[in-house]
């Protein structure tokens, strides 16, 4: 059973060259038939080892080398919920068409911001 859903924004820096960059993955986290806890990760809706292990890091676009990943943000994404709004989805050709036709949104086809987002200064002098 599906425990949650979140996209996780994780950061590499290489050790190497010192390039730095982030990737979004989907995160599925799970319960198994006998209660233990699962995490499966996606980029690209493709199923990826963890970007927190060194097989699952994605290497470094300069010089190859792979560095873990750290988490830099999250937003959970919303199970289901019985008693909220929803919409049936209507017979295929009826509504939103595009939603077949549209561009994959890939989790590194675009600069993603850094986590160190600059926030309005406190100070007042």
């Amino acid at each position: 059973m599906i425990t949650e859903l979140a996209v996780e924004r994780v950061e590499f820096i290489c050790g190497s060259c010192w390039h730095r960059w982030s990737v979004d993955y989907d995160v599925q986290r799970y319960r198994d038939a006998l209660d233990a806890e699962w995490e499966v990760f996606y980029r690209d809706n493709t199923a990826v080892s963890s970007p927190y292990t060194p097989q699952g890091a994605p290497p470094c676009e300069h010089c190859g080398r792979r560095w873990v990943g750290r988490l830099v943000a999250r937003r959970p994404v919303p199970l289901p919920d019985a008693e909220g709004p929803r919409s049936r989805v209507p017979a295929e050709g009826e509504h939103r068409p595009e939603r077949h036709t549209a561009p994959m949104l890939h989790a590194a086809g675009h600069p993603q911001a850094h986590a160190r987002a600059e926030h309005p200064s406190t100070d007042t002098s």
